[in-house]
């Protein structure tokens, strides 16, 4: 009916229907197709409602159902809207040909010179009458002495400018002088062209219907007076522009009509694009039904699949062609996936359990473990591998696909050695530094055998710092054993011997008694140094245990600053710990001792960088009790400082970077917070005012025992 419909109604339009083309025709068809969109849109709209309710349902196809729908209104859509656009702009061109733009904007045209005409009259005509003005101004003496002179003179300036009427006048329209000019077609001013000029300002006037033109301008030399003055034209300047008006006029009156055949016409061509339009999304929606039914079954099966039910399947029907031969081979997959699924599980439960182990595995060994690619990249790495990067504020998800080498850079030449030995595993010592920390590791570089061509590789870092210190000092300490049972014996005979030969042969000895006296103290003096040695072999080869009290560290503190700031007035010291009393168990006598050799130590380093000495030497102490069990004391100096390369070394026996000392003293501090279950550190401390260079910073921390910090009320 549609269809029938719009075929109808083009022939009508178009004159094959002996049917004329009236009013009353032309409406009743415009009903007729009006009324059959209305019906298609409510067939269509229905079918879209259905349409947007399954797409909300979620149903299975319900998107591919709306594609198909939008396809096919798409394909109607484009062709029916371009004929439409086609046909438009035939008909604009057939009634508004191109030489009919030309028409009216010749007429357009016509009327602007008319218009301009005009006023190039009248600023001719002002241009005149202000000169006239200007003469008469400058003859005014002429006027006040010889009146028929001065009119003869008004005169011939007037006919020489080509005026038809010139005379000085007043608002009340009576005549100050006449030039004797006269013209019937001119129009005496108004009140308020006199208002207007009295602004200054000549003014032209064109009466309507009138071929004369007059100007008025205010004379500046004859108080209340104006000159008026008046020019003809050509009567076609004047009825030429009502003409082209009149043209112009006819002309959008044949536009008007124009317009309204373009429009019932545009009209037309739309209710048949949408005719098609609709038409076409019935049949789409009509196909669609058809062919997403299957699809739909197909999607819903799926889905199930992908929910891990293998067990559905679709049915299979001959008449749905090659959409039914898919029904079956989606069976046959789901009936393969089934089998391939119970291989999986049980490779899987495998997988996991030796999974499971290894990270067990890997959780228990102390040292970091990396695994790395063929690029050096970090690929898995265990909880030892994120405490160790935790030095670098490398967080755990940044760590993986790090490169090892920004992790650890001393690991290059190891690394380069590694790919170059074809699958042997390389192994050695290095030194890192951290934080001003240094450390020893122990570093294996292990390739996968599993790898063909560029191989990943297993990459284990092991601490042994406390392992190497521990064994040097074990070391030390049964040579200070050895040295000071060995030597110790035979000093006291020694000692009294050079004794009794000064107390002897003192006095009878004539001849160079003062070398004699000088060799005796000598022999006496040597024996006590050697002695002292001893002494300090046997405290580091049998330190005394730990006798753990409860006692106030920042006492404890506090004492040992007040010894030092006798002993060296010119440093400042300042202790930077809480007021308030921290209890916990240690051994007093042996935390001063530590605390005071690690504060001379600082006034030594304060005296060696400041040369001379000039009161600049600061040292703080520090106590803290950190959220994991320890007291931590930082005593911190602005001296020397320590040296970049093999600090740690400085924590064995015998080792000094200063020539007075005997490098017992840090050996002695690491002993005494060992037994106490912490450790040393060896830092940067306070910036030196000298060459810059950061001071010393010695960190020492024990373990509190639990339940042994408690906080004693301030009184």
């Amino acid at each position: 009916i549609a269809l029938v419909s719009a075929v109808s109604t083009f022939i009508v339009f178009a004159g094959y229907s002996p049917i004329p083309p009236t009013d009353q025709v032309v409406i009743g068809l415009f009903i007729i197709n009006i009324v059959i969109v209305l019906g298609l849109v409510a067939l269509v709209g229905w079918e879209v409602r259905k349409l947007v309710q399954a797409r909300r349902r979620g149903a299975a196809a319900a998107r591919l159902h709306i594609r198909i729908v939008s396809s096919f209104s798409l394909i109607a859509a484009v062709p029916a809207l371009a004929m439409a656009v086609v046909a438009t702009i035939t008909l604009d061109r057939g009634l508004n040909p191109v030489f009919m733009q030309d028409v009216r904007g010749f007429i357009q045209k016509t009327t602007e010179v008319a218009d301009l005409y005009r006023r190039e009259q009248c600023q001719s005509l002002i241009r005149d009458m202000e000169l006239t003005a200007s003469d008469l101004d400058r003859a005014h003496p002429l006027f006040d002495e010889n009146r028929t002179l001065f009119q003869d003179f008004f005169t011939t300036r007037s006919r020489f400018l080509g005026f038809s009427l010139a005379k000085i006048v007043k608002p009340d329209a009576s005549e100050v002088l006449d030039s004797g000019l006269k013209d019937d077609n001119a129009k005496f001013p108004e009140q308020r062209d006199f208002n207007d000029a009295e602004e200054d300002a000549p003014i032209c006037v064109a009466p309507q219907g009138r071929q004369t033109f007059f100007a008025l301008v205010k004379l500046t030399s004859y108080p209340g007076s104006y000159l008026y003055v008046a020019r003809q034209v050509d009567p076609y300047a004047v009825d030429f522009p009502k003409e082209a008006e009149g043209i112009n006029q006819i002309y959008n009156d044949f536009d008007a009509h124009r317009k309204n055949i373009q429009i019932a016409f545009a009209s037309m061509f739309i209710l048949l694009a949408l005719i098609m339009l609709l038409s076409s999304v019935w049949l789409g929606l009509s196909f669609a039904n058809r062919l997403v039914n299957p699809i739909r079954r197909l999607i819903s099966a799926t889905d199930e699949v992908a929910g891990g039910n293998l067990d559905v399947t679709v049915p299979v029907r001959a008449s749905e062609g090659d959409i039914g031969h898919l029904a079956q081979t989606f069976n046959n997959m789901t009936s393969e996936l089934r089998s391939q699924q119970s291989r999986l599980i049980d490779a899987n439960a495998l997988a996991d359990q030796r999974r499971v182990f290894t990270e067990a595995v890997l959780s228990g060994v102390p040292a970091a473990v990396f695994g790395i690619d063929n690029s050096n990249n970090i690929t898995v790495c265990n909880e030892a591998a994120y405490r160790f990067a935790s030095a670098l504020d490398m967080e755990k998800a940044r760590l993986v696909g790090q490169p090892i080498l920004s992790v650890v850079p001393e690991l290059m030449s190891l690394i380069i050695e590694a790919r170059s030995a074809r699958g042997r595993m390389r192994q050695a010592q290095i030194t890192l530094l951290r934080k001003g920390r240094e450390g020893i590791f122990n570093v294996r570089i292990s390739p996968e055998s599993s790898h063909e061509g560029p191989q990943s590789m297993v990459v284990t870092l092991d601490e042994i710092t406390d392992l190497v210190t521990a064994q040097r000092t074990s070391a030390w300490a049964d040579v200070a054993r050895r040295i000071a049972h060995e030597i110790k014996n035979p000093l006291t005979p020694i000692q009294l011997s050079a004794e009794r030969l000064k107390r002897k042969y003192g006095r009878s000895i004539t001849v160079d008694k003062d070398i004699f006296d000088q060799c005796t103290d000598t022999i006496v003096r040597q024996v006590e140094d050697i002695k002292r040695m001893v002494d300090e072999f046997s405290s580091f080869a049998r330190m005394p245990k730990a006798k753990p009290e409860q006692e106030d560290i920042g006492e404890t503190i506090r004492q040992t600053l007040f010894l030092m700031r006798i002993g060296h007035s010119d440093i400042k010291f300042e202790d930077l710990s809480p007021m308030e009393p921290l209890v916990v168990a240690f051994d007093r006598r042996l935390i001063s001792q530590a605390l005071t050799n690690i504060v001379k130590n600082a006034t030594e380093g304060i005296m060696a960088a400041y040369v001379p000495y000039a009161g600049q030497g600061i040292i703080t102490v520090q106590v803290t009790h950190s959220a994991d069990g320890f007291i931590q004391i930082d005593v911190s100096d602005n001296g020397i400082g320590f040296p970049a390369e093999n600090r740690q070394r400085l924590l064995e026996p015998y080792m000094t970077t200063r020539p007075e000392g005997t490098g017992l003293g840090l050996p002695i501090v690491a002993k005494i917070f060992e037994e106490h279950g912490g450790g040393i550190e060896l830092l940067d401390g306070l910036p030196n005012a000298v060459t810059g260079r950061p001071g010393a910073r010695v960190r020492l921390f024990f373990q509190v025992v639990e339940k042994s910090l408690e906080r004693a009320a301030v009184h």
